[in-house]
């Protein structure tokens, strides 16, 4: 009897020790994970920022093309609006006149997306290709910055608190990342059209925004960021979910290390499957932006165009396909571009853990001499 008793207290204690040496081995993989990502704030900001400056200089010139082959089409009138956008953020845009901004000027007769390109090459000069980035670089890089950077402290964070639901950490941490970055961003790009559209001075925009605060409160300064978030927080939750699945699963049969061709692979083949998901999102998203810089270009009240409000409007228009519409643009441009923007982060960050790494074994000589 006391033998069987020994036995069973033996096996008891064992098994706890497994335990114990099991979620002690999880810990430290996950700290480990956690020490990967071991650069400063600031420099993750600095690889974030070269990323978006990169894939803007990429993306601009086919957002550029299919605005001009939109414009021959169905032509801009004034005090109209359009989304452009660079793959990385859209930006609402105002027609003051016909030939007001390079990036939507009517004139030329392009046959396609080739005849279009070698047109406005030979015609305005390669300088034309960028003709958006302007707008592009002053909103997209911040919004960039502040939505990675929040994204990498958040899921180092969220890592470490999940325990066995950590695998989890990027669908949270990118949703959480994009609401903070949306918001902190949506007032700027309000401002923005209101610039663009009425040609104002700084000190008429401010007393125009004041009038807005005093009449309508605080929240007007984030009118049309509920169809953003819609779009965006799924968006980002399911690319940033999948991408690091991707990554990891691509590491186990190509290399131990993510390398420049892996984060490329993974950004493009996430990108891809989260436009598809939330395509009728951003439909509905693009549609009520442009109503609401129309309206706000003529200082008129957003009321009775809620998101539910268009989505019905467009399945009564085109029936459920027209939720679906400009699927192979939306795709051509997202996958490349998320593909160069995570590569380009990852691969700063790479070489700025290096370069941490290499300071601290100097450091640690140093020491190790000196003692």
């Amino acid at each position: 009897m006391k033998s069987d008793r020994n036995k069973i207290i033996t096996q008891l204690f064992t098994e706890r020790e497994r335990e114990t040496e099991l979620r002690f081995v999880k810990m430290t993989s996950q700290s480990s994970q956690v020490s990967k990502d071991s650069i400063t704030p600031l420099q993750q900001m600095m690889a974030s920022c070269s990323g978006a400056i990169l894939t803007s200089l990429f993306v601009t010139p086919l957002d550029v093309i299919k605005i001009r082959l939109q414009a021959q089409t169905s032509p801009f009138p004034k005090g109209k609006c359009f989304v452009y956008c660079n793959g990385l953020m859209d930006h609402i845009c105002v027609c003051v006149n016909e030939n007001g901004k390079a990036w939507y000027k009517p004139r030329g007769h392009f046959k396609g997306t080739l005849d279009a390109f070698a047109k406005i090459v030979r015609m305005e000069g390669i300088k034309s290709l960028w003709s958006g980035l302007p707008p592009t670089l002053v909103m997209a890089v911040p919004a960039t910055v502040i939505y990675f950077t929040s994204y990498d402290q958040l899921c180092n964070a969220l890592r470490l608190r999940m325990d066995e639901q950590a695998d989890k950490a990027p669908l949270l941490a990118g949703a959480i990342a994009r609401v903070g970055s949306a918001t902190l961003i949506s007032p700027l790009e309000l401002i923005r059209t209101k610039l663009q559209s009425e040609r104002q001075s700084y000190r008429e925009l401010s007393a125009v925004i004041r009038s807005a605060v005093h009449t309508e409160g605080w929240l007007a300064l984030w009118r049309g960021l509920g169809p953003t978030l819609l779009r965006d927080v799924p968006f980002s939750a399911m690319y940033w979910y999948n991408y690091e699945k991707g990554k990891s699963l691509l590491c186990r049969y190509k290399s131990s290390e993510p390398t420049f061709t892996i984060t490329f692979i993974a950004g493009a083949l996430s990108g891809s499957v989260a436009s598809i998901v939330t395509l009728p999102f951003d439909v509905v998203k693009t549609r009520r932006q442009v109503e609401l810089g129309e309206l706000q270009a003529r200082n008129l009240s957003a009321q009775g165009s809620s998101t539910y409000t268009v989505m019905k409007r467009i399945v009564g228009e085109s029936g459920i396909r027209g939720l679906f519409a400009g699927f192979m643009p939306r795709l051509i441009k997202v996958a490349p571009a998320c593909a160069i923007m995570i590569s380009t982060y990852e691969f700063g960050k790479a070489f700025f853990r290096k370069s941490n790494e290499e300071k601290q074994t100097q450091v640690l000589a140093l020491q190790t001499s000196n003692s």
